[in-house]
């Protein structure tokens, strides 16, 4: 098993898919850091040799901010943002869309589940309205 930035990469899959396992290295970055190291892209995890998986690890070190790191610094920049005041840290405050996005139809993935107001179910409505006998 191969470990690289305290990720386990699963050894069956091809280098330049598994390390997009790693937060903060998607496609584009694998490719680039597969062909710094010299490492052919159709490759096996399982077929990595240890000098490899150090080259890998040295470039990933070196020149990404992955995982931990990039995590902080996410958010660190977004609680910047609500202690200044900003227009997009109020919006991350609320939990809604921060990029422009309409919040009229659509943003439920940001805003949540629906919470209707003023509509009742049948059954609470007849609850509610049967007079009480004084």
């Amino acid at each position: 098993m191969v470990r690289i930035s305290g990720i386990n990469l699963p050894d069956q899959r091809i280098i330049g898919y598994a390390l997009t396992v790693v937060y903060g290295i998607g496609p584009k970055n694998a490719q680039g850091i597969l062909v710094k190291a010299q490492v052919p892209a159709g490759k096996r995890v399982k077929d990595l040799t240890e000098e490899e998986v150090k080259t890998i690890q040295h470039i990933i070190d070196t020149g990404y901010m992955v995982e931990g790191d990039l995590r902080r610094n996410i958010s660190d920049t977004i609680n910047r943002l609500r202690v200044i005041g900003t227009y997009r840290g109020r919006r991350h405050a609320a939990g809604l869309p921060s990029r422009g996005q309409r919040t009229r139809s659509n943003a439920r993935t940001r805003r949540g589940k629906r919470k209707t107001v003023g509509a009742m179910k049948k059954d609470d409505r007849a609850k509610v309205e049967t007079p009480v006998k004084q």
